[in-house]
């Protein structure tokens, strides 16, 4: 796993907690899940990659 690798993953994390708080604040369900979703998705990749190596 390169650094480039961890960056998007890591990334894609924050950028899915910041949805998710977004969505509480506002209450809007659909953008809360969706971070949630991106949060998860980052998660998996680092993971997965992790297990690679």
């Amino acid at each position: 796993m390169g650094a480039d690798d961890t960056i998007k993953n890591r990334s894609q994390q924050v950028k899915g907690k910041a949805k998710e708080v977004t969505g509480k604040a506002t209450k809007n369900k659909k953008l809360e899940w969706s971070g949630k979703s991106d949060m998860a998705k980052g998660e998996v990749k680092q993971r997965g990659s992790k297990l690679t190596d």
